[in-house]
């Protein structure tokens, strides 16, 4: 199991934009000719984001701010794509808890020095989850957090960055991991320690595979254990062992943790 602290939290340090950003993926210079060539892509991401209830937007490293914004109303607190994309990372000092925007500047600085040992080759197979509360009139919504590079500069630094926003799957604030694609293992980060962590990840049984698939057509659990030919108890089994296994409280939590992760 590896093991490495990446990053010191500055205590008691008040949360500037500058905090959102890293020395190291600092980029010299993006010309007009290369964002003309990128309309494509956010165009395909538009489309993308009108058949799915995420909130998708674009981060731009170079001009440090977003560069595109889905009118999906879960991450835009009321505001319009264009107000959002308007305030770029303004947003998140005016719509995030101030006792957690330390967190989401501690989390984006440690992922860099994490993408930044990364051979350049591999930086665009990684993603990056976690989750943070968003407000809106004093209200409070647990969202979860997925960003991954999807443009890198000439130096293998960030020059674009996908994100997508969807309800949390699990309770409570942080839950920050990084997921290489096609692998099972993931990287864990504890905030306390500051660290990473490397996780054996985890897989499902085809009879589990079946259990979730089945429940997200809504058979009961007396119809499942007939359609699979096994008795009431060893569904109610199979139920509990992966409720163990991911982490979560019930079926909704399990196929949400499932899908968000590619397990079936």
């Amino acid at each position: 199991m590896k093991y490495f602290i990446t990053y010191e939290l500055r205590k008691n340090a008040m949360i500037h934009l500058d905090d959102f950003f890293i020395s190291s993926n600092t980029l010299n210079y993006i010309s007009e000719e290369e964002y003309q060539k990128i309309d494509i892509l956010i165009k395909a991401i538009d489309s993308i984001s009108r058949t799915s209830y995420q909130s998708f937007y674009i981060i731009d490293y170079y001009r440090r701010d977003f560069l595109y914004v889905s009118d999906n109303t879960l991450f835009l607190c009321g505001l319009s794509p264009e107000e959002v994309k308007e305030q770029g990372y303004m947003f998140y000092l005016n719509h995030v808890p101030e006792d957690e925007q330390s967190m989401l500047s501690e989390i984006n600085q440690a992922g860099f020095i994490f993408f930044s040992k990364l051979p350049v080759e591999e930086r665009l197979d990684y993603t990056i989850y976690y989750n943070f509360n968003l407000l809106n009139n004093k209200k409070k919504k647990l969202i979860n957090h997925k960003l991954t590079p999807i443009i890198l500069d000439k130096e293998g630094k960030i020059w674009l960055a996908a994100c997508v926003v969807s309800l949390s799957h699990i309770e409570g604030k942080g839950h920050i991991i990084i997921r290489k694609k096609g692998k099972v293992d993931y990287w864990e980060y504890n905030l306390k320690s500051h660290s990473w962590k490397e996780i054996e990840g985890i897989s499902l049984t085809e009879k589990e595979k079946d259990i979730l698939l089945l429940s997200a057509q809504g058979y009961t659990m007396k119809e499942i254990a007939d359609i699979l030919c096994v008795a009431l108890d060893t569904v109610k089994f199979y139920k509990r062992k992966l409720f163990d296994k991911m982490g979560v409280k019930n079926i909704t939590e399990a196929l949400s943790f499932a899908t968000n992760f590619k397990l079936i």
